[in-house]
């Protein structure tokens, strides 16, 4: 369902994306998930439309678009497949704007060009076996060697971070102390530096066919025009970059509890049940009017969070509200949804199922559920 209050522009996107998710996602679906792996013709497929580029300006090789664009895109894809949704959301916002946001000129010009075609990705390693939602208990460290930084550590969860066409990862990392507290940096590290290791895929539980990694670093050096930022600014730039990444995984929520909707509906209206459609008693009317609400109220959340960041206003309370909303929607239409299929809701075959599966990641990721309501209570002045 396309949203009418979208300009013309805005509608004819997600037109594109959407068209280009039943025809060319959808049908892969099921496959990739059951190999765990991403379907790099399809990342390929969506570079060439433009997808990675969008929140970026075209002097540095974007669409020069906002970031409501990206937003329309990641939540069309995420109606028929989460693991293609969150692998252009990690893309765009964790691998190449931190580049954009921060980076020098000499980093922008090596890197964006191809990050926003798609013809490379890069991760950005923050969380840590110790170090998840308080991200200042980062443990890696990077010291200075001559001209040159020493990573030594390890990542966890890191998206994008092991396919064939991954060109870094952005780590955070302590560089020094000041004041009794540890000073973190962002550093660049290139795939297939010595002392980078990116270990086996993890065994998950949904976004089977998303690339995602354990990273260990020993000894790595990198020459220290990798520092991405001002030094000891890393943690207050991710924080800036985690605020952006919360809007678009809400978009993403969005679509996921949109697909369980579709998929509910039309299966309601074809299984005959007693001698009539499923879609004919009133608790499963009731059930998806609920879903559909859910469906409305999401993406009313993160539509209002996208516009304030685009126009340059405040937006952290709004973000976490949105991704608190949305990924409650699509827990809750994938809990739905499943429950309506029956026995069906049960194999992986049907979209509902994967959906089921996906959608308990977008309550932990960027930021737990527990987070934004913390977020929340302070802007409340109560936390």
């Amino acid at each position: 369902m396309i949203d009418s209050t979208l300009t013309d522009d805005e509608q004819e996107l997600a037109g594109l994306v959407r068209e280009f998710a039943d025809e060319v996602v959808a049908p892969r679906s099921y496959q990739a998930d059951r190999d765990h792996e991403l379907p790099l013709d399809i990342v390929a497929q969506m570079g060439e439309l433009g997808l990675f580029g969008l929140p970026f300006p075209e002097e540095v090789g974007g669409q020069g678009g906002d970031f409501f664009a990206l937003c329309l895109a990641i939540e069309g894809l995420a109606r028929v497949d989460q693991s293609i949704a969150i692998t252009l959301e990690a893309a765009t916002c964790l691998g190449a704007m931190p580049v954009y946001m921060f980076g020098t000129d000499a980093q922008k010009a090596e890197h964006l060009p191809d990050l926003l075609s798609a013809r490379a990705l890069a991760g950005f390693g923050l969380t840590e076996p110790e170090a998840g939602s308080d991200a200042g208990a980062t443990r890696t460290t990077a010291r200075r060697d001559g001209a040159e930084w020493v990573v030594n550590g390890t990542k966890q969860f890191i998206t994008n971070s092991g396919t064939a066409i991954t060109r870094f990862v952005t780590v955070t990392a302590v560089t020094g102390e000041s004041g009794g507290r540890k000073q973190i940096s962002t550093i660049i590290v290139p795939n297939g530096t010595p002392g980078f290791t990116v270990e086996p895929a993890y065994d998950k539980v949904g976004w089977h066919a998303s690339d995602t990694h354990p990273l260990t670093f020993s000894d790595a050096r990198v020459p220290e025009e990798n520092l991405l930022g001002q030094e000891g600014r890393g943690f207050a730039n991710f924080l800036q970059t985690l605020d952006e990444g919360r809007i678009a995984i809400a978009a993403l929520s969005t679509g996921a509890a949109e697909g369980c909707l579709e998929e509910a509906l039309a299966y309601s209206q074809s299984r005959t049940v007693f001698g009539s459609s499923l879609s004919t008693r009133q608790h499963v009317q009731f059930l998806l009017a609920r879903m559909q609400a859910r469906v409305h109220n999401a993406r009313l959340a993160w539509h209002h969070a996208a516009r304030l960041r685009d126009n340059g206003r405040p937006f952290k309370t709004e973000a976490a509200i949105a991704k608190l909303t949305a990924s409650d929607a699509a827990m809750d239409n994938a809990r739905d949804a499943t429950q309506l299929f029956g026995g069906n809701g049960f194999m992986n075959e049907f979209l509902v199922a994967r959906h089921y599966r996906d959608s308990k990641i977008l309550e932990i990721g960027e930021g737990t559920s527990e987070v934004q309501l913390l977020v929340i209570a302070r802007a409340l002045g109560v936390a």
